[in-house]
């Protein structure tokens, strides 16, 4: 008869498991209770079988050789059904265990008596069995059954222990692991606590009803006193080292102990030699300990480089702004000189070009003042020599962001002047709906970056190269930077140029 359908209950299997016992070794006290097993039942052979989902192992044996069978073989699995012992007189006779291969073959067992296994869940586990060559009619005697329930309720006994000395091993293993690395951890946070260069420390805030008014270092880092000039601080009030600190100080650090809302900040601290710090201030540990954790770094030097910058850059600003204006009344002059030199030419055109060019060398130099004549932006030149000549219905600008050298500033506003000049005589702006579209990139070439810019007119005439060329061709011809780099087509749809210039060129000339 095949095994009951209990013998692979899930909940009666995970129960087994929870023992860890299968294919363990051999172990005395089970060893022990098949002994005593034998010589109270008077039987060659004494098991305890463990019944899992697919064979019966055996902790402990006596007078058997397999340590295991199949469920096919198991006469302990009929014996997870039954309330108490199960006893078969003659095997051979017995419906359950008639053609099982123990039975049927080597060793030819015939008499079988076992006790449950039973866990505190009621789930039982196997049994201890006592097993003997020779049919038993009258069984066990009264006493012999008693003692034999005894020794089961010792292998679970056994089997509790045994569990036990495992999770206690298991709990002690790990919360070795867990002192390890808890120690490990405060090996490196007091190795970093030591290490960094900037100030640190834990205080304990003291507070009257809600107001903080003092604070006590409860740990400082070895960088600590280099930071605030505060020595042997640890344990100390900070009213007691510095009894005039700022109130603000106390005000942010108990907000964050109360609200525990870490803050960053910068702060002057008169007490402390007249110190700037740059502050991170955060609630550390239980709130009710009133605890903050403070990082901070003197800048006191930043500070004071910051100062003289700014007062370098008014002074700048002021140099700049008194520079503009002579610079304009430089150009007024040239100009009014000009004019008054150039009266009686005759041909107005070119006294017109000549002052044209020189407010573009002014627009130009604006542009560069208001970066202090370091560089220029691409795209402010063009704006603004260009919106005097160009509305904005008129005119496509579009680039990344580019910066021109002062050399190559005045080069572009000329540039772009002679452009827009000749837009207006000759090309696409002789129309109301002409355009100007003006873009420009970055290109690689041989490895190096080159500035392409890009002039192309629509909507007006076909564009004709002129016959003569004057000194406007000849400013473009020379390109961004006066050194070529320069592609013109006179096409039916309108005037382009393409002036290419190596970037680096453009940038720092």
């Amino acid at each position: 008869m095949p095994p009951p359908s209990y013998t692979t209950d899930a909940t009666r299997l995970a129960g087994l498991a929870s023992y860890d016992i299968l294919d363990t070794p051999a172990e005395q006290g089970f060893d022990d209770i098949v002994s005593l097993a034998c010589l109270l039942c008077e039987t060659p052979v004494a098991l305890v079988s463990l019944v899992a989902g697919d064979r019966q192992w055996f902790k402990a044996r006596i007078g058997f050789e397999p340590c295991e069978t199949d469920l096919d073989s198991s006469v302990c699995a009929h014996a997870l059904i039954e309330d108490d012992l199960l006893v078969i007189a003659d095997l051979s006779k017995d419906e359950r265990t008639h053609q099982s291969p123990l039975v049927t073959g080597e060793p030819h067992i015939r008499f079988y008596a076992g006790a449950p296994l039973r866990d505190d869940d009621g789930h039982v586990l196997g049994s201890l069995c006592v097993i003997d060559g020779t049919p038993r009619p009258e069984g066990l005697t009264a006493s012999q059954a008693e003692g034999l329930r005894g020794l089961a309720r010792q292998v679970m006994t056994q089997l509790h222990l045994r569990r036990t000395i495992l999770e206690r091993d298991a709990a002690m293993s790990r919360q070795k692991e867990i002192e390890r690395k808890r120690h490990e951890s405060e090996e490196q946070y007091q190795r970093l606590f030591e290490a960094i260069e900037d100030g640190f420390c834990i205080v304990e805030m003291k507070f009257d009803g809600d107001v903080a008014v003092d604070y006590r270092f409860i740990e400082i880092n070895p960088a600590f006193a280099a930071q605030t000039g505060l020595v042997d601080a640890h344990g100390k009030w900070m009213r007691d080292l510095a009894p005039d600190h700022e109130q603000h100080w106390f005000d942010i650090y108990g907000g964050v102990a109360l609200n525990g809302q870490p803050v960053r900040f910068e702060h002057f601290a008169k007490e402390l030699d007249e110190r700037w710090f740059d502050v991170h201030a955060f609630r550390v540990g239980d709130p009710s300990r009133r605890r903050v954790g403070i990082l901070f770094t003197d800048k006191s030097e930043r500070k004071e480089a910051d100062n003289l910058k700014r007062l370098a850059e008014d002074a700048q600003k002021v140099l700049n702004e008194e520079l503009s204006h002579r610079m304009k009344n430089t150009f007024a002059m040239v100009q009014a000189i000009a004019t008054q030199t150039l009266r009686g030419v005759t041909e107005r055109d070119a006294v017109e070009a000549f002052t044209q060019r020189l407010h573009a060398l002014s627009t130009a130099h604006d542009v560069l003042l208001k970066q202090s004549w370091s560089n220029a932006k691409l795209g402010d030149v063009v704006s603004a020599v260009l919106s005097t000549f160009i509305g904005s219905k008129n005119l496509e600008v579009s680039g990344p962001l580019v910066n021109l050298g002062p050399r190559a500033t005045l080069s572009v506003s000329l540039l772009l002047h002679e452009l827009a000049t000749n837009a207006m005589k000759y090309g696409s702006l002789l129309h109301p709906d002409g355009l100007v579209a003006i873009t420009w990139r970055i290109r690689q070439v041989d490895g190096e970056d080159d500035l392409v810019l890009d002039w192309k007119e629509t909507g007006g005439p076909p564009a004709v190269d002129p016959e003569r060329k004057g000194f406007g061709s000849k400013l473009i011809r020379m390109g961004l930077v006066g050194t070529g780099g320069v592609d013109v087509s006179y096409l039916q749809s309108g005037f382009e140029a393409e002036f290419h210039a190596p970037l680096a060129q453009v940038q720092f000339s």
